[in-house]
């Protein structure tokens, strides 16, 4: 029995001509106008948690996993949070 066998056709690469890896740190410029933007919209909430990552270092995953009862004292949110 024959198999007919077509040339395959090559399949592109998902990253073909993309970056790939580590991406570089933000400036202090851009983490400048980040803040500044998140206070002038009032938006306390994002800036909270900016500054959190920025200042802890914390991965996208373990922002994630943060909950409340971890920057709570009781019923009142600490100025400080101590990352283990």
């Amino acid at each position: 029995m024959e198999t007919s066998s077509s040339p395959a056709t090559p399949r592109v690469r998902w990253n073909k001509g993309k970056l790939t890896g580590q991406k570089p740190p933000l400036k202090l410029c851009e983490i400048w106008a980040i803040r500044t933007t998140l206070q002038m919209s009032s938006n306390h909430c994002e800036l909270a948690l900016f500054n959190l990552v920025i200042d802890s270092k914390l991965r996208a995953r373990d922002l994630t996993r943060l909950r409340v009862r971890d920057v709570c004292q009781g019923s009142r949110v600490g100025a400080r949070a101590m990352v283990i």
